[in-house]
């Protein structure tokens, strides 16, 4: 969801009768069981401090914008082990640009927020402390760049794996879910809250900072404007309330929170992350990283029910991307741009060897709220409120490190509406 040109909040379809679909039999994908990326590498990385494995894969697809079709895409996303040399820290992020320059804006901030928690000597010690430097300082970096970021930026949803914790930051309406086996069911766990007018405390904060709150209908005065209702996310539809300057038709940002975007800055969107602690189980399965243009039309649970008719990550990728894909077309005649990042847990114990302290997570920072566009949601404080110390010993520091980073990966998918595949550079 981005500036008021650019992506659109509408609702959810209505769920299947009869309950969970199977999209292993169903969807743009059917014919293929193997599908496309299959082919791809399988990406592997170890965990030895608590014994466990991540096996992962990255998709990203660049939006059809029938009066753009040469349109880049904005996203991009990073993953990178190993941090510090440290052979059980690794990073995920995806992170979505906005704005004539967002493509430019995404990409620099990727590099620049995982230099600055690389560089950071303090990383294990406090890794949301790191995490809030990180963010802010790469905003500031963003600033002082040639990028023009006055209406240009970019949101970023990341996860950092240090043992068996996940430090997950937020800035901005992309998200991550965490895969959770609560009995004979799989549940889906938000771990970030989108940072929209929605939220009612982020609409305080940036009404206090100046902003005017309303939706495109009510600044061109086809609504009344003192209504300052807008319902929820998953049923207010293609009008969302959007962050304007007083007496002016900018920025029109259905966001909060963003790296970049200086201009909205002075309304009250920030860079300053949220930052959620979670420690894991064996009983969470796996997390997704994507961003919004994943979750425009499918809930969190429904993404994780589609990720867990895969035993591959990279066909549960595949999938996702399809369906959201053809649900875009439905419903807008385009799509947005979708990037996906799939984690698999695999082999965690609770009687795991681990060199990190036991450090106590501060459960009672974290709150949950009710969200539009998933089954639930948490509200996890800013990094300036949460202090989680993890210490660790480093490994051989001429370990190997594989980063994995791209902006405009080039694929072919399917276009679920066209008889010949779409192809996507």
């Amino acid at each position: 969801m981005g500036c008021v040109h650019g992506k659109c909040c509408s609702r959810y379809p209505p769920p299947s009768i009869g309950g969970s679909r199977d999209y292993r039999e169903n969807g743009p994908y059917s014919a293929q069981r193997k599908h496309i990326l299959t082919q791809r590498s399988l990406h592997i990385v170890v965990v030895p401090s608590h014994n466990f494995t991540l096996e992962y894969s990255v998709l990203t697809q660049r939006g059809y914008y029938p009066d753009s079709p040469d349109k880049e895409n904005q996203d991009c996303y990073c993953v990178k082990t190993q941090l510090q040399g440290n052979s059980s820290v690794h990073f995920f992020g995806v992170f979505d640009g906005h704005g004539d320059f967002g493509g430019m804006c995404s990409n620099f901030v990727k590099n620049k927020l995982v230099e600055k928690l690389s560089n950071d000597p303090a990383l294990l010690e406090d890794p949301v402390k790191a995490y809030n430097s990180a963010f802010l300082a790469t905003n500031d970096d963003l600033h002082k760049n040639e990028i023009d970021d006055s209406m240009s930026g970019t949101t970023a949803i990341t996860v950092l794996v240090i043992g068996d914790t996940l430090y997950v930051a937020n800035v901005g309406d992309s998200r991550a879910v965490v895969a959770v086996k609560d009995g004979n069911r799989i549940v889906a766990e938000d771990l970030s809250s989108d940072q929209t007018p929605f939220r009612r405390d982020e609409y305080e904060r940036v009404k206090l900072c100046g902003a005017r709150v309303l939706s495109v209908d009510q600044v061109e005065g086809h609504k009344d404007p003192d209504i300052q209702s807008w319902g929820d996310e998953e049923s207010q539809g293609d009008d969302p309330p959007r962050l304007w300057v007083q007496n002016g038709m900018v920025p029109g940002a259905a966001f909060t929170r963003s790296v970049g975007d200086s201009l909205g800055e002075s309304i009250g969107v920030i860079a300053v992350p949220e930052v959620l602690t979670v420690q894991l189980t064996p009983n969470h399965l796996f997390f997704v990283v994507a961003s919004d243009g994943v979750f425009e039309f499918l809930s969190s649970q429904t993404v994780v029910d589609m990720a867990a008719s895969y035993s591959d990550p990279r066909d549960a990728c595949a999938a996702i991307a399809g369906e959201s894909y053809k649900l875009w077309l439905e419903h807008e005649g385009r799509t947005d741009d979708i990037t996906i990042i799939i984690v698999q847990i695999k082999g965690l114990s609770n009687s795991g060897t681990s060199n990190y302290g036991s450090g106590e997570i501060n459960v009672s920072t974290v709150t949950r709220v009710k969200k539009g566009r998933g089954t639930s949601g948490i509200s996890a404080t800013t990094g300036l409120d949460v202090h989680h110390a993890v210490r660790s010993g480093f490994s051989d520091p001429l370990s190997s490190q594989h980063v994995v980073s791209s902006r405009s990966q080039a694929i072919v998918v399917p276009s679920p509406t066209c008889q010949r595949p779409v192809e996507l550079v």
